[in-house]
């Protein structure tokens, strides 16, 4: 006779398609232009991509930072969206990394950073943490906006 598999104990964060995930998001008191003008400058590049220079965020534009990050954009919607893989040099196998500007109101914008096609779990827990840390000091910046 076969053993009945109770409820399976799923981890969180871990799909079956996509491997693990996690997904961070800050509401900013800043228009979606004031927000996509700092993620695209290079004071924002800096937080998310680290240091790089001369990007033109266009789809299938490779870059490195000298952070170690590299990656290729696959959609780029101004004040809207960036989809791109995205990888630090220590890693076997990209991400993908989608941000996106969410606003329902004027003046107040919702930057989301969502990541999947992460190997582990401990992967997961360390780039929400780097998330986080990046949606802090973003709000940090656009404060001063």
């Amino acid at each position: 006779m076969k053993d009945q598999k109770t409820e399976s104990s799923k981890i969180v964060g871990q799909t079956a398609a996509t491997g693990f995930q996690v997904g961070v998001r800050r509401t900013m008191p800043i228009t979606p232009e004031q927000a996509w003008a700092f993620l695209t400058s290079s004071e924002g590049v800096k937080l998310w991509l680290g240091h790089v220079s001369n990007l033109t965020f266009s789809e299938g534009e490779t870059f490195t930072s000298s952070d170690g990050i590299s990656g290729q954009f696959r959609v780029v919607k101004p004040l809207q969206q960036f989809r791109l893989k995205w990888s630090m040099k220590e890693w076997e196998k990209p991400s993908t990394l989608q941000i996106r500007l969410l606003s329902d109101k004027p003046d107040r914008t919702t930057i989301s950073f969502h990541q999947e096609n992460l190997d582990h779990m401990n992967t997961r827990e360390q780039m929400k943490l780097h998330w986080e840390e990046v949606l802090n000091e973003i709000r940090q910046k656009v404060s001063m906006i």
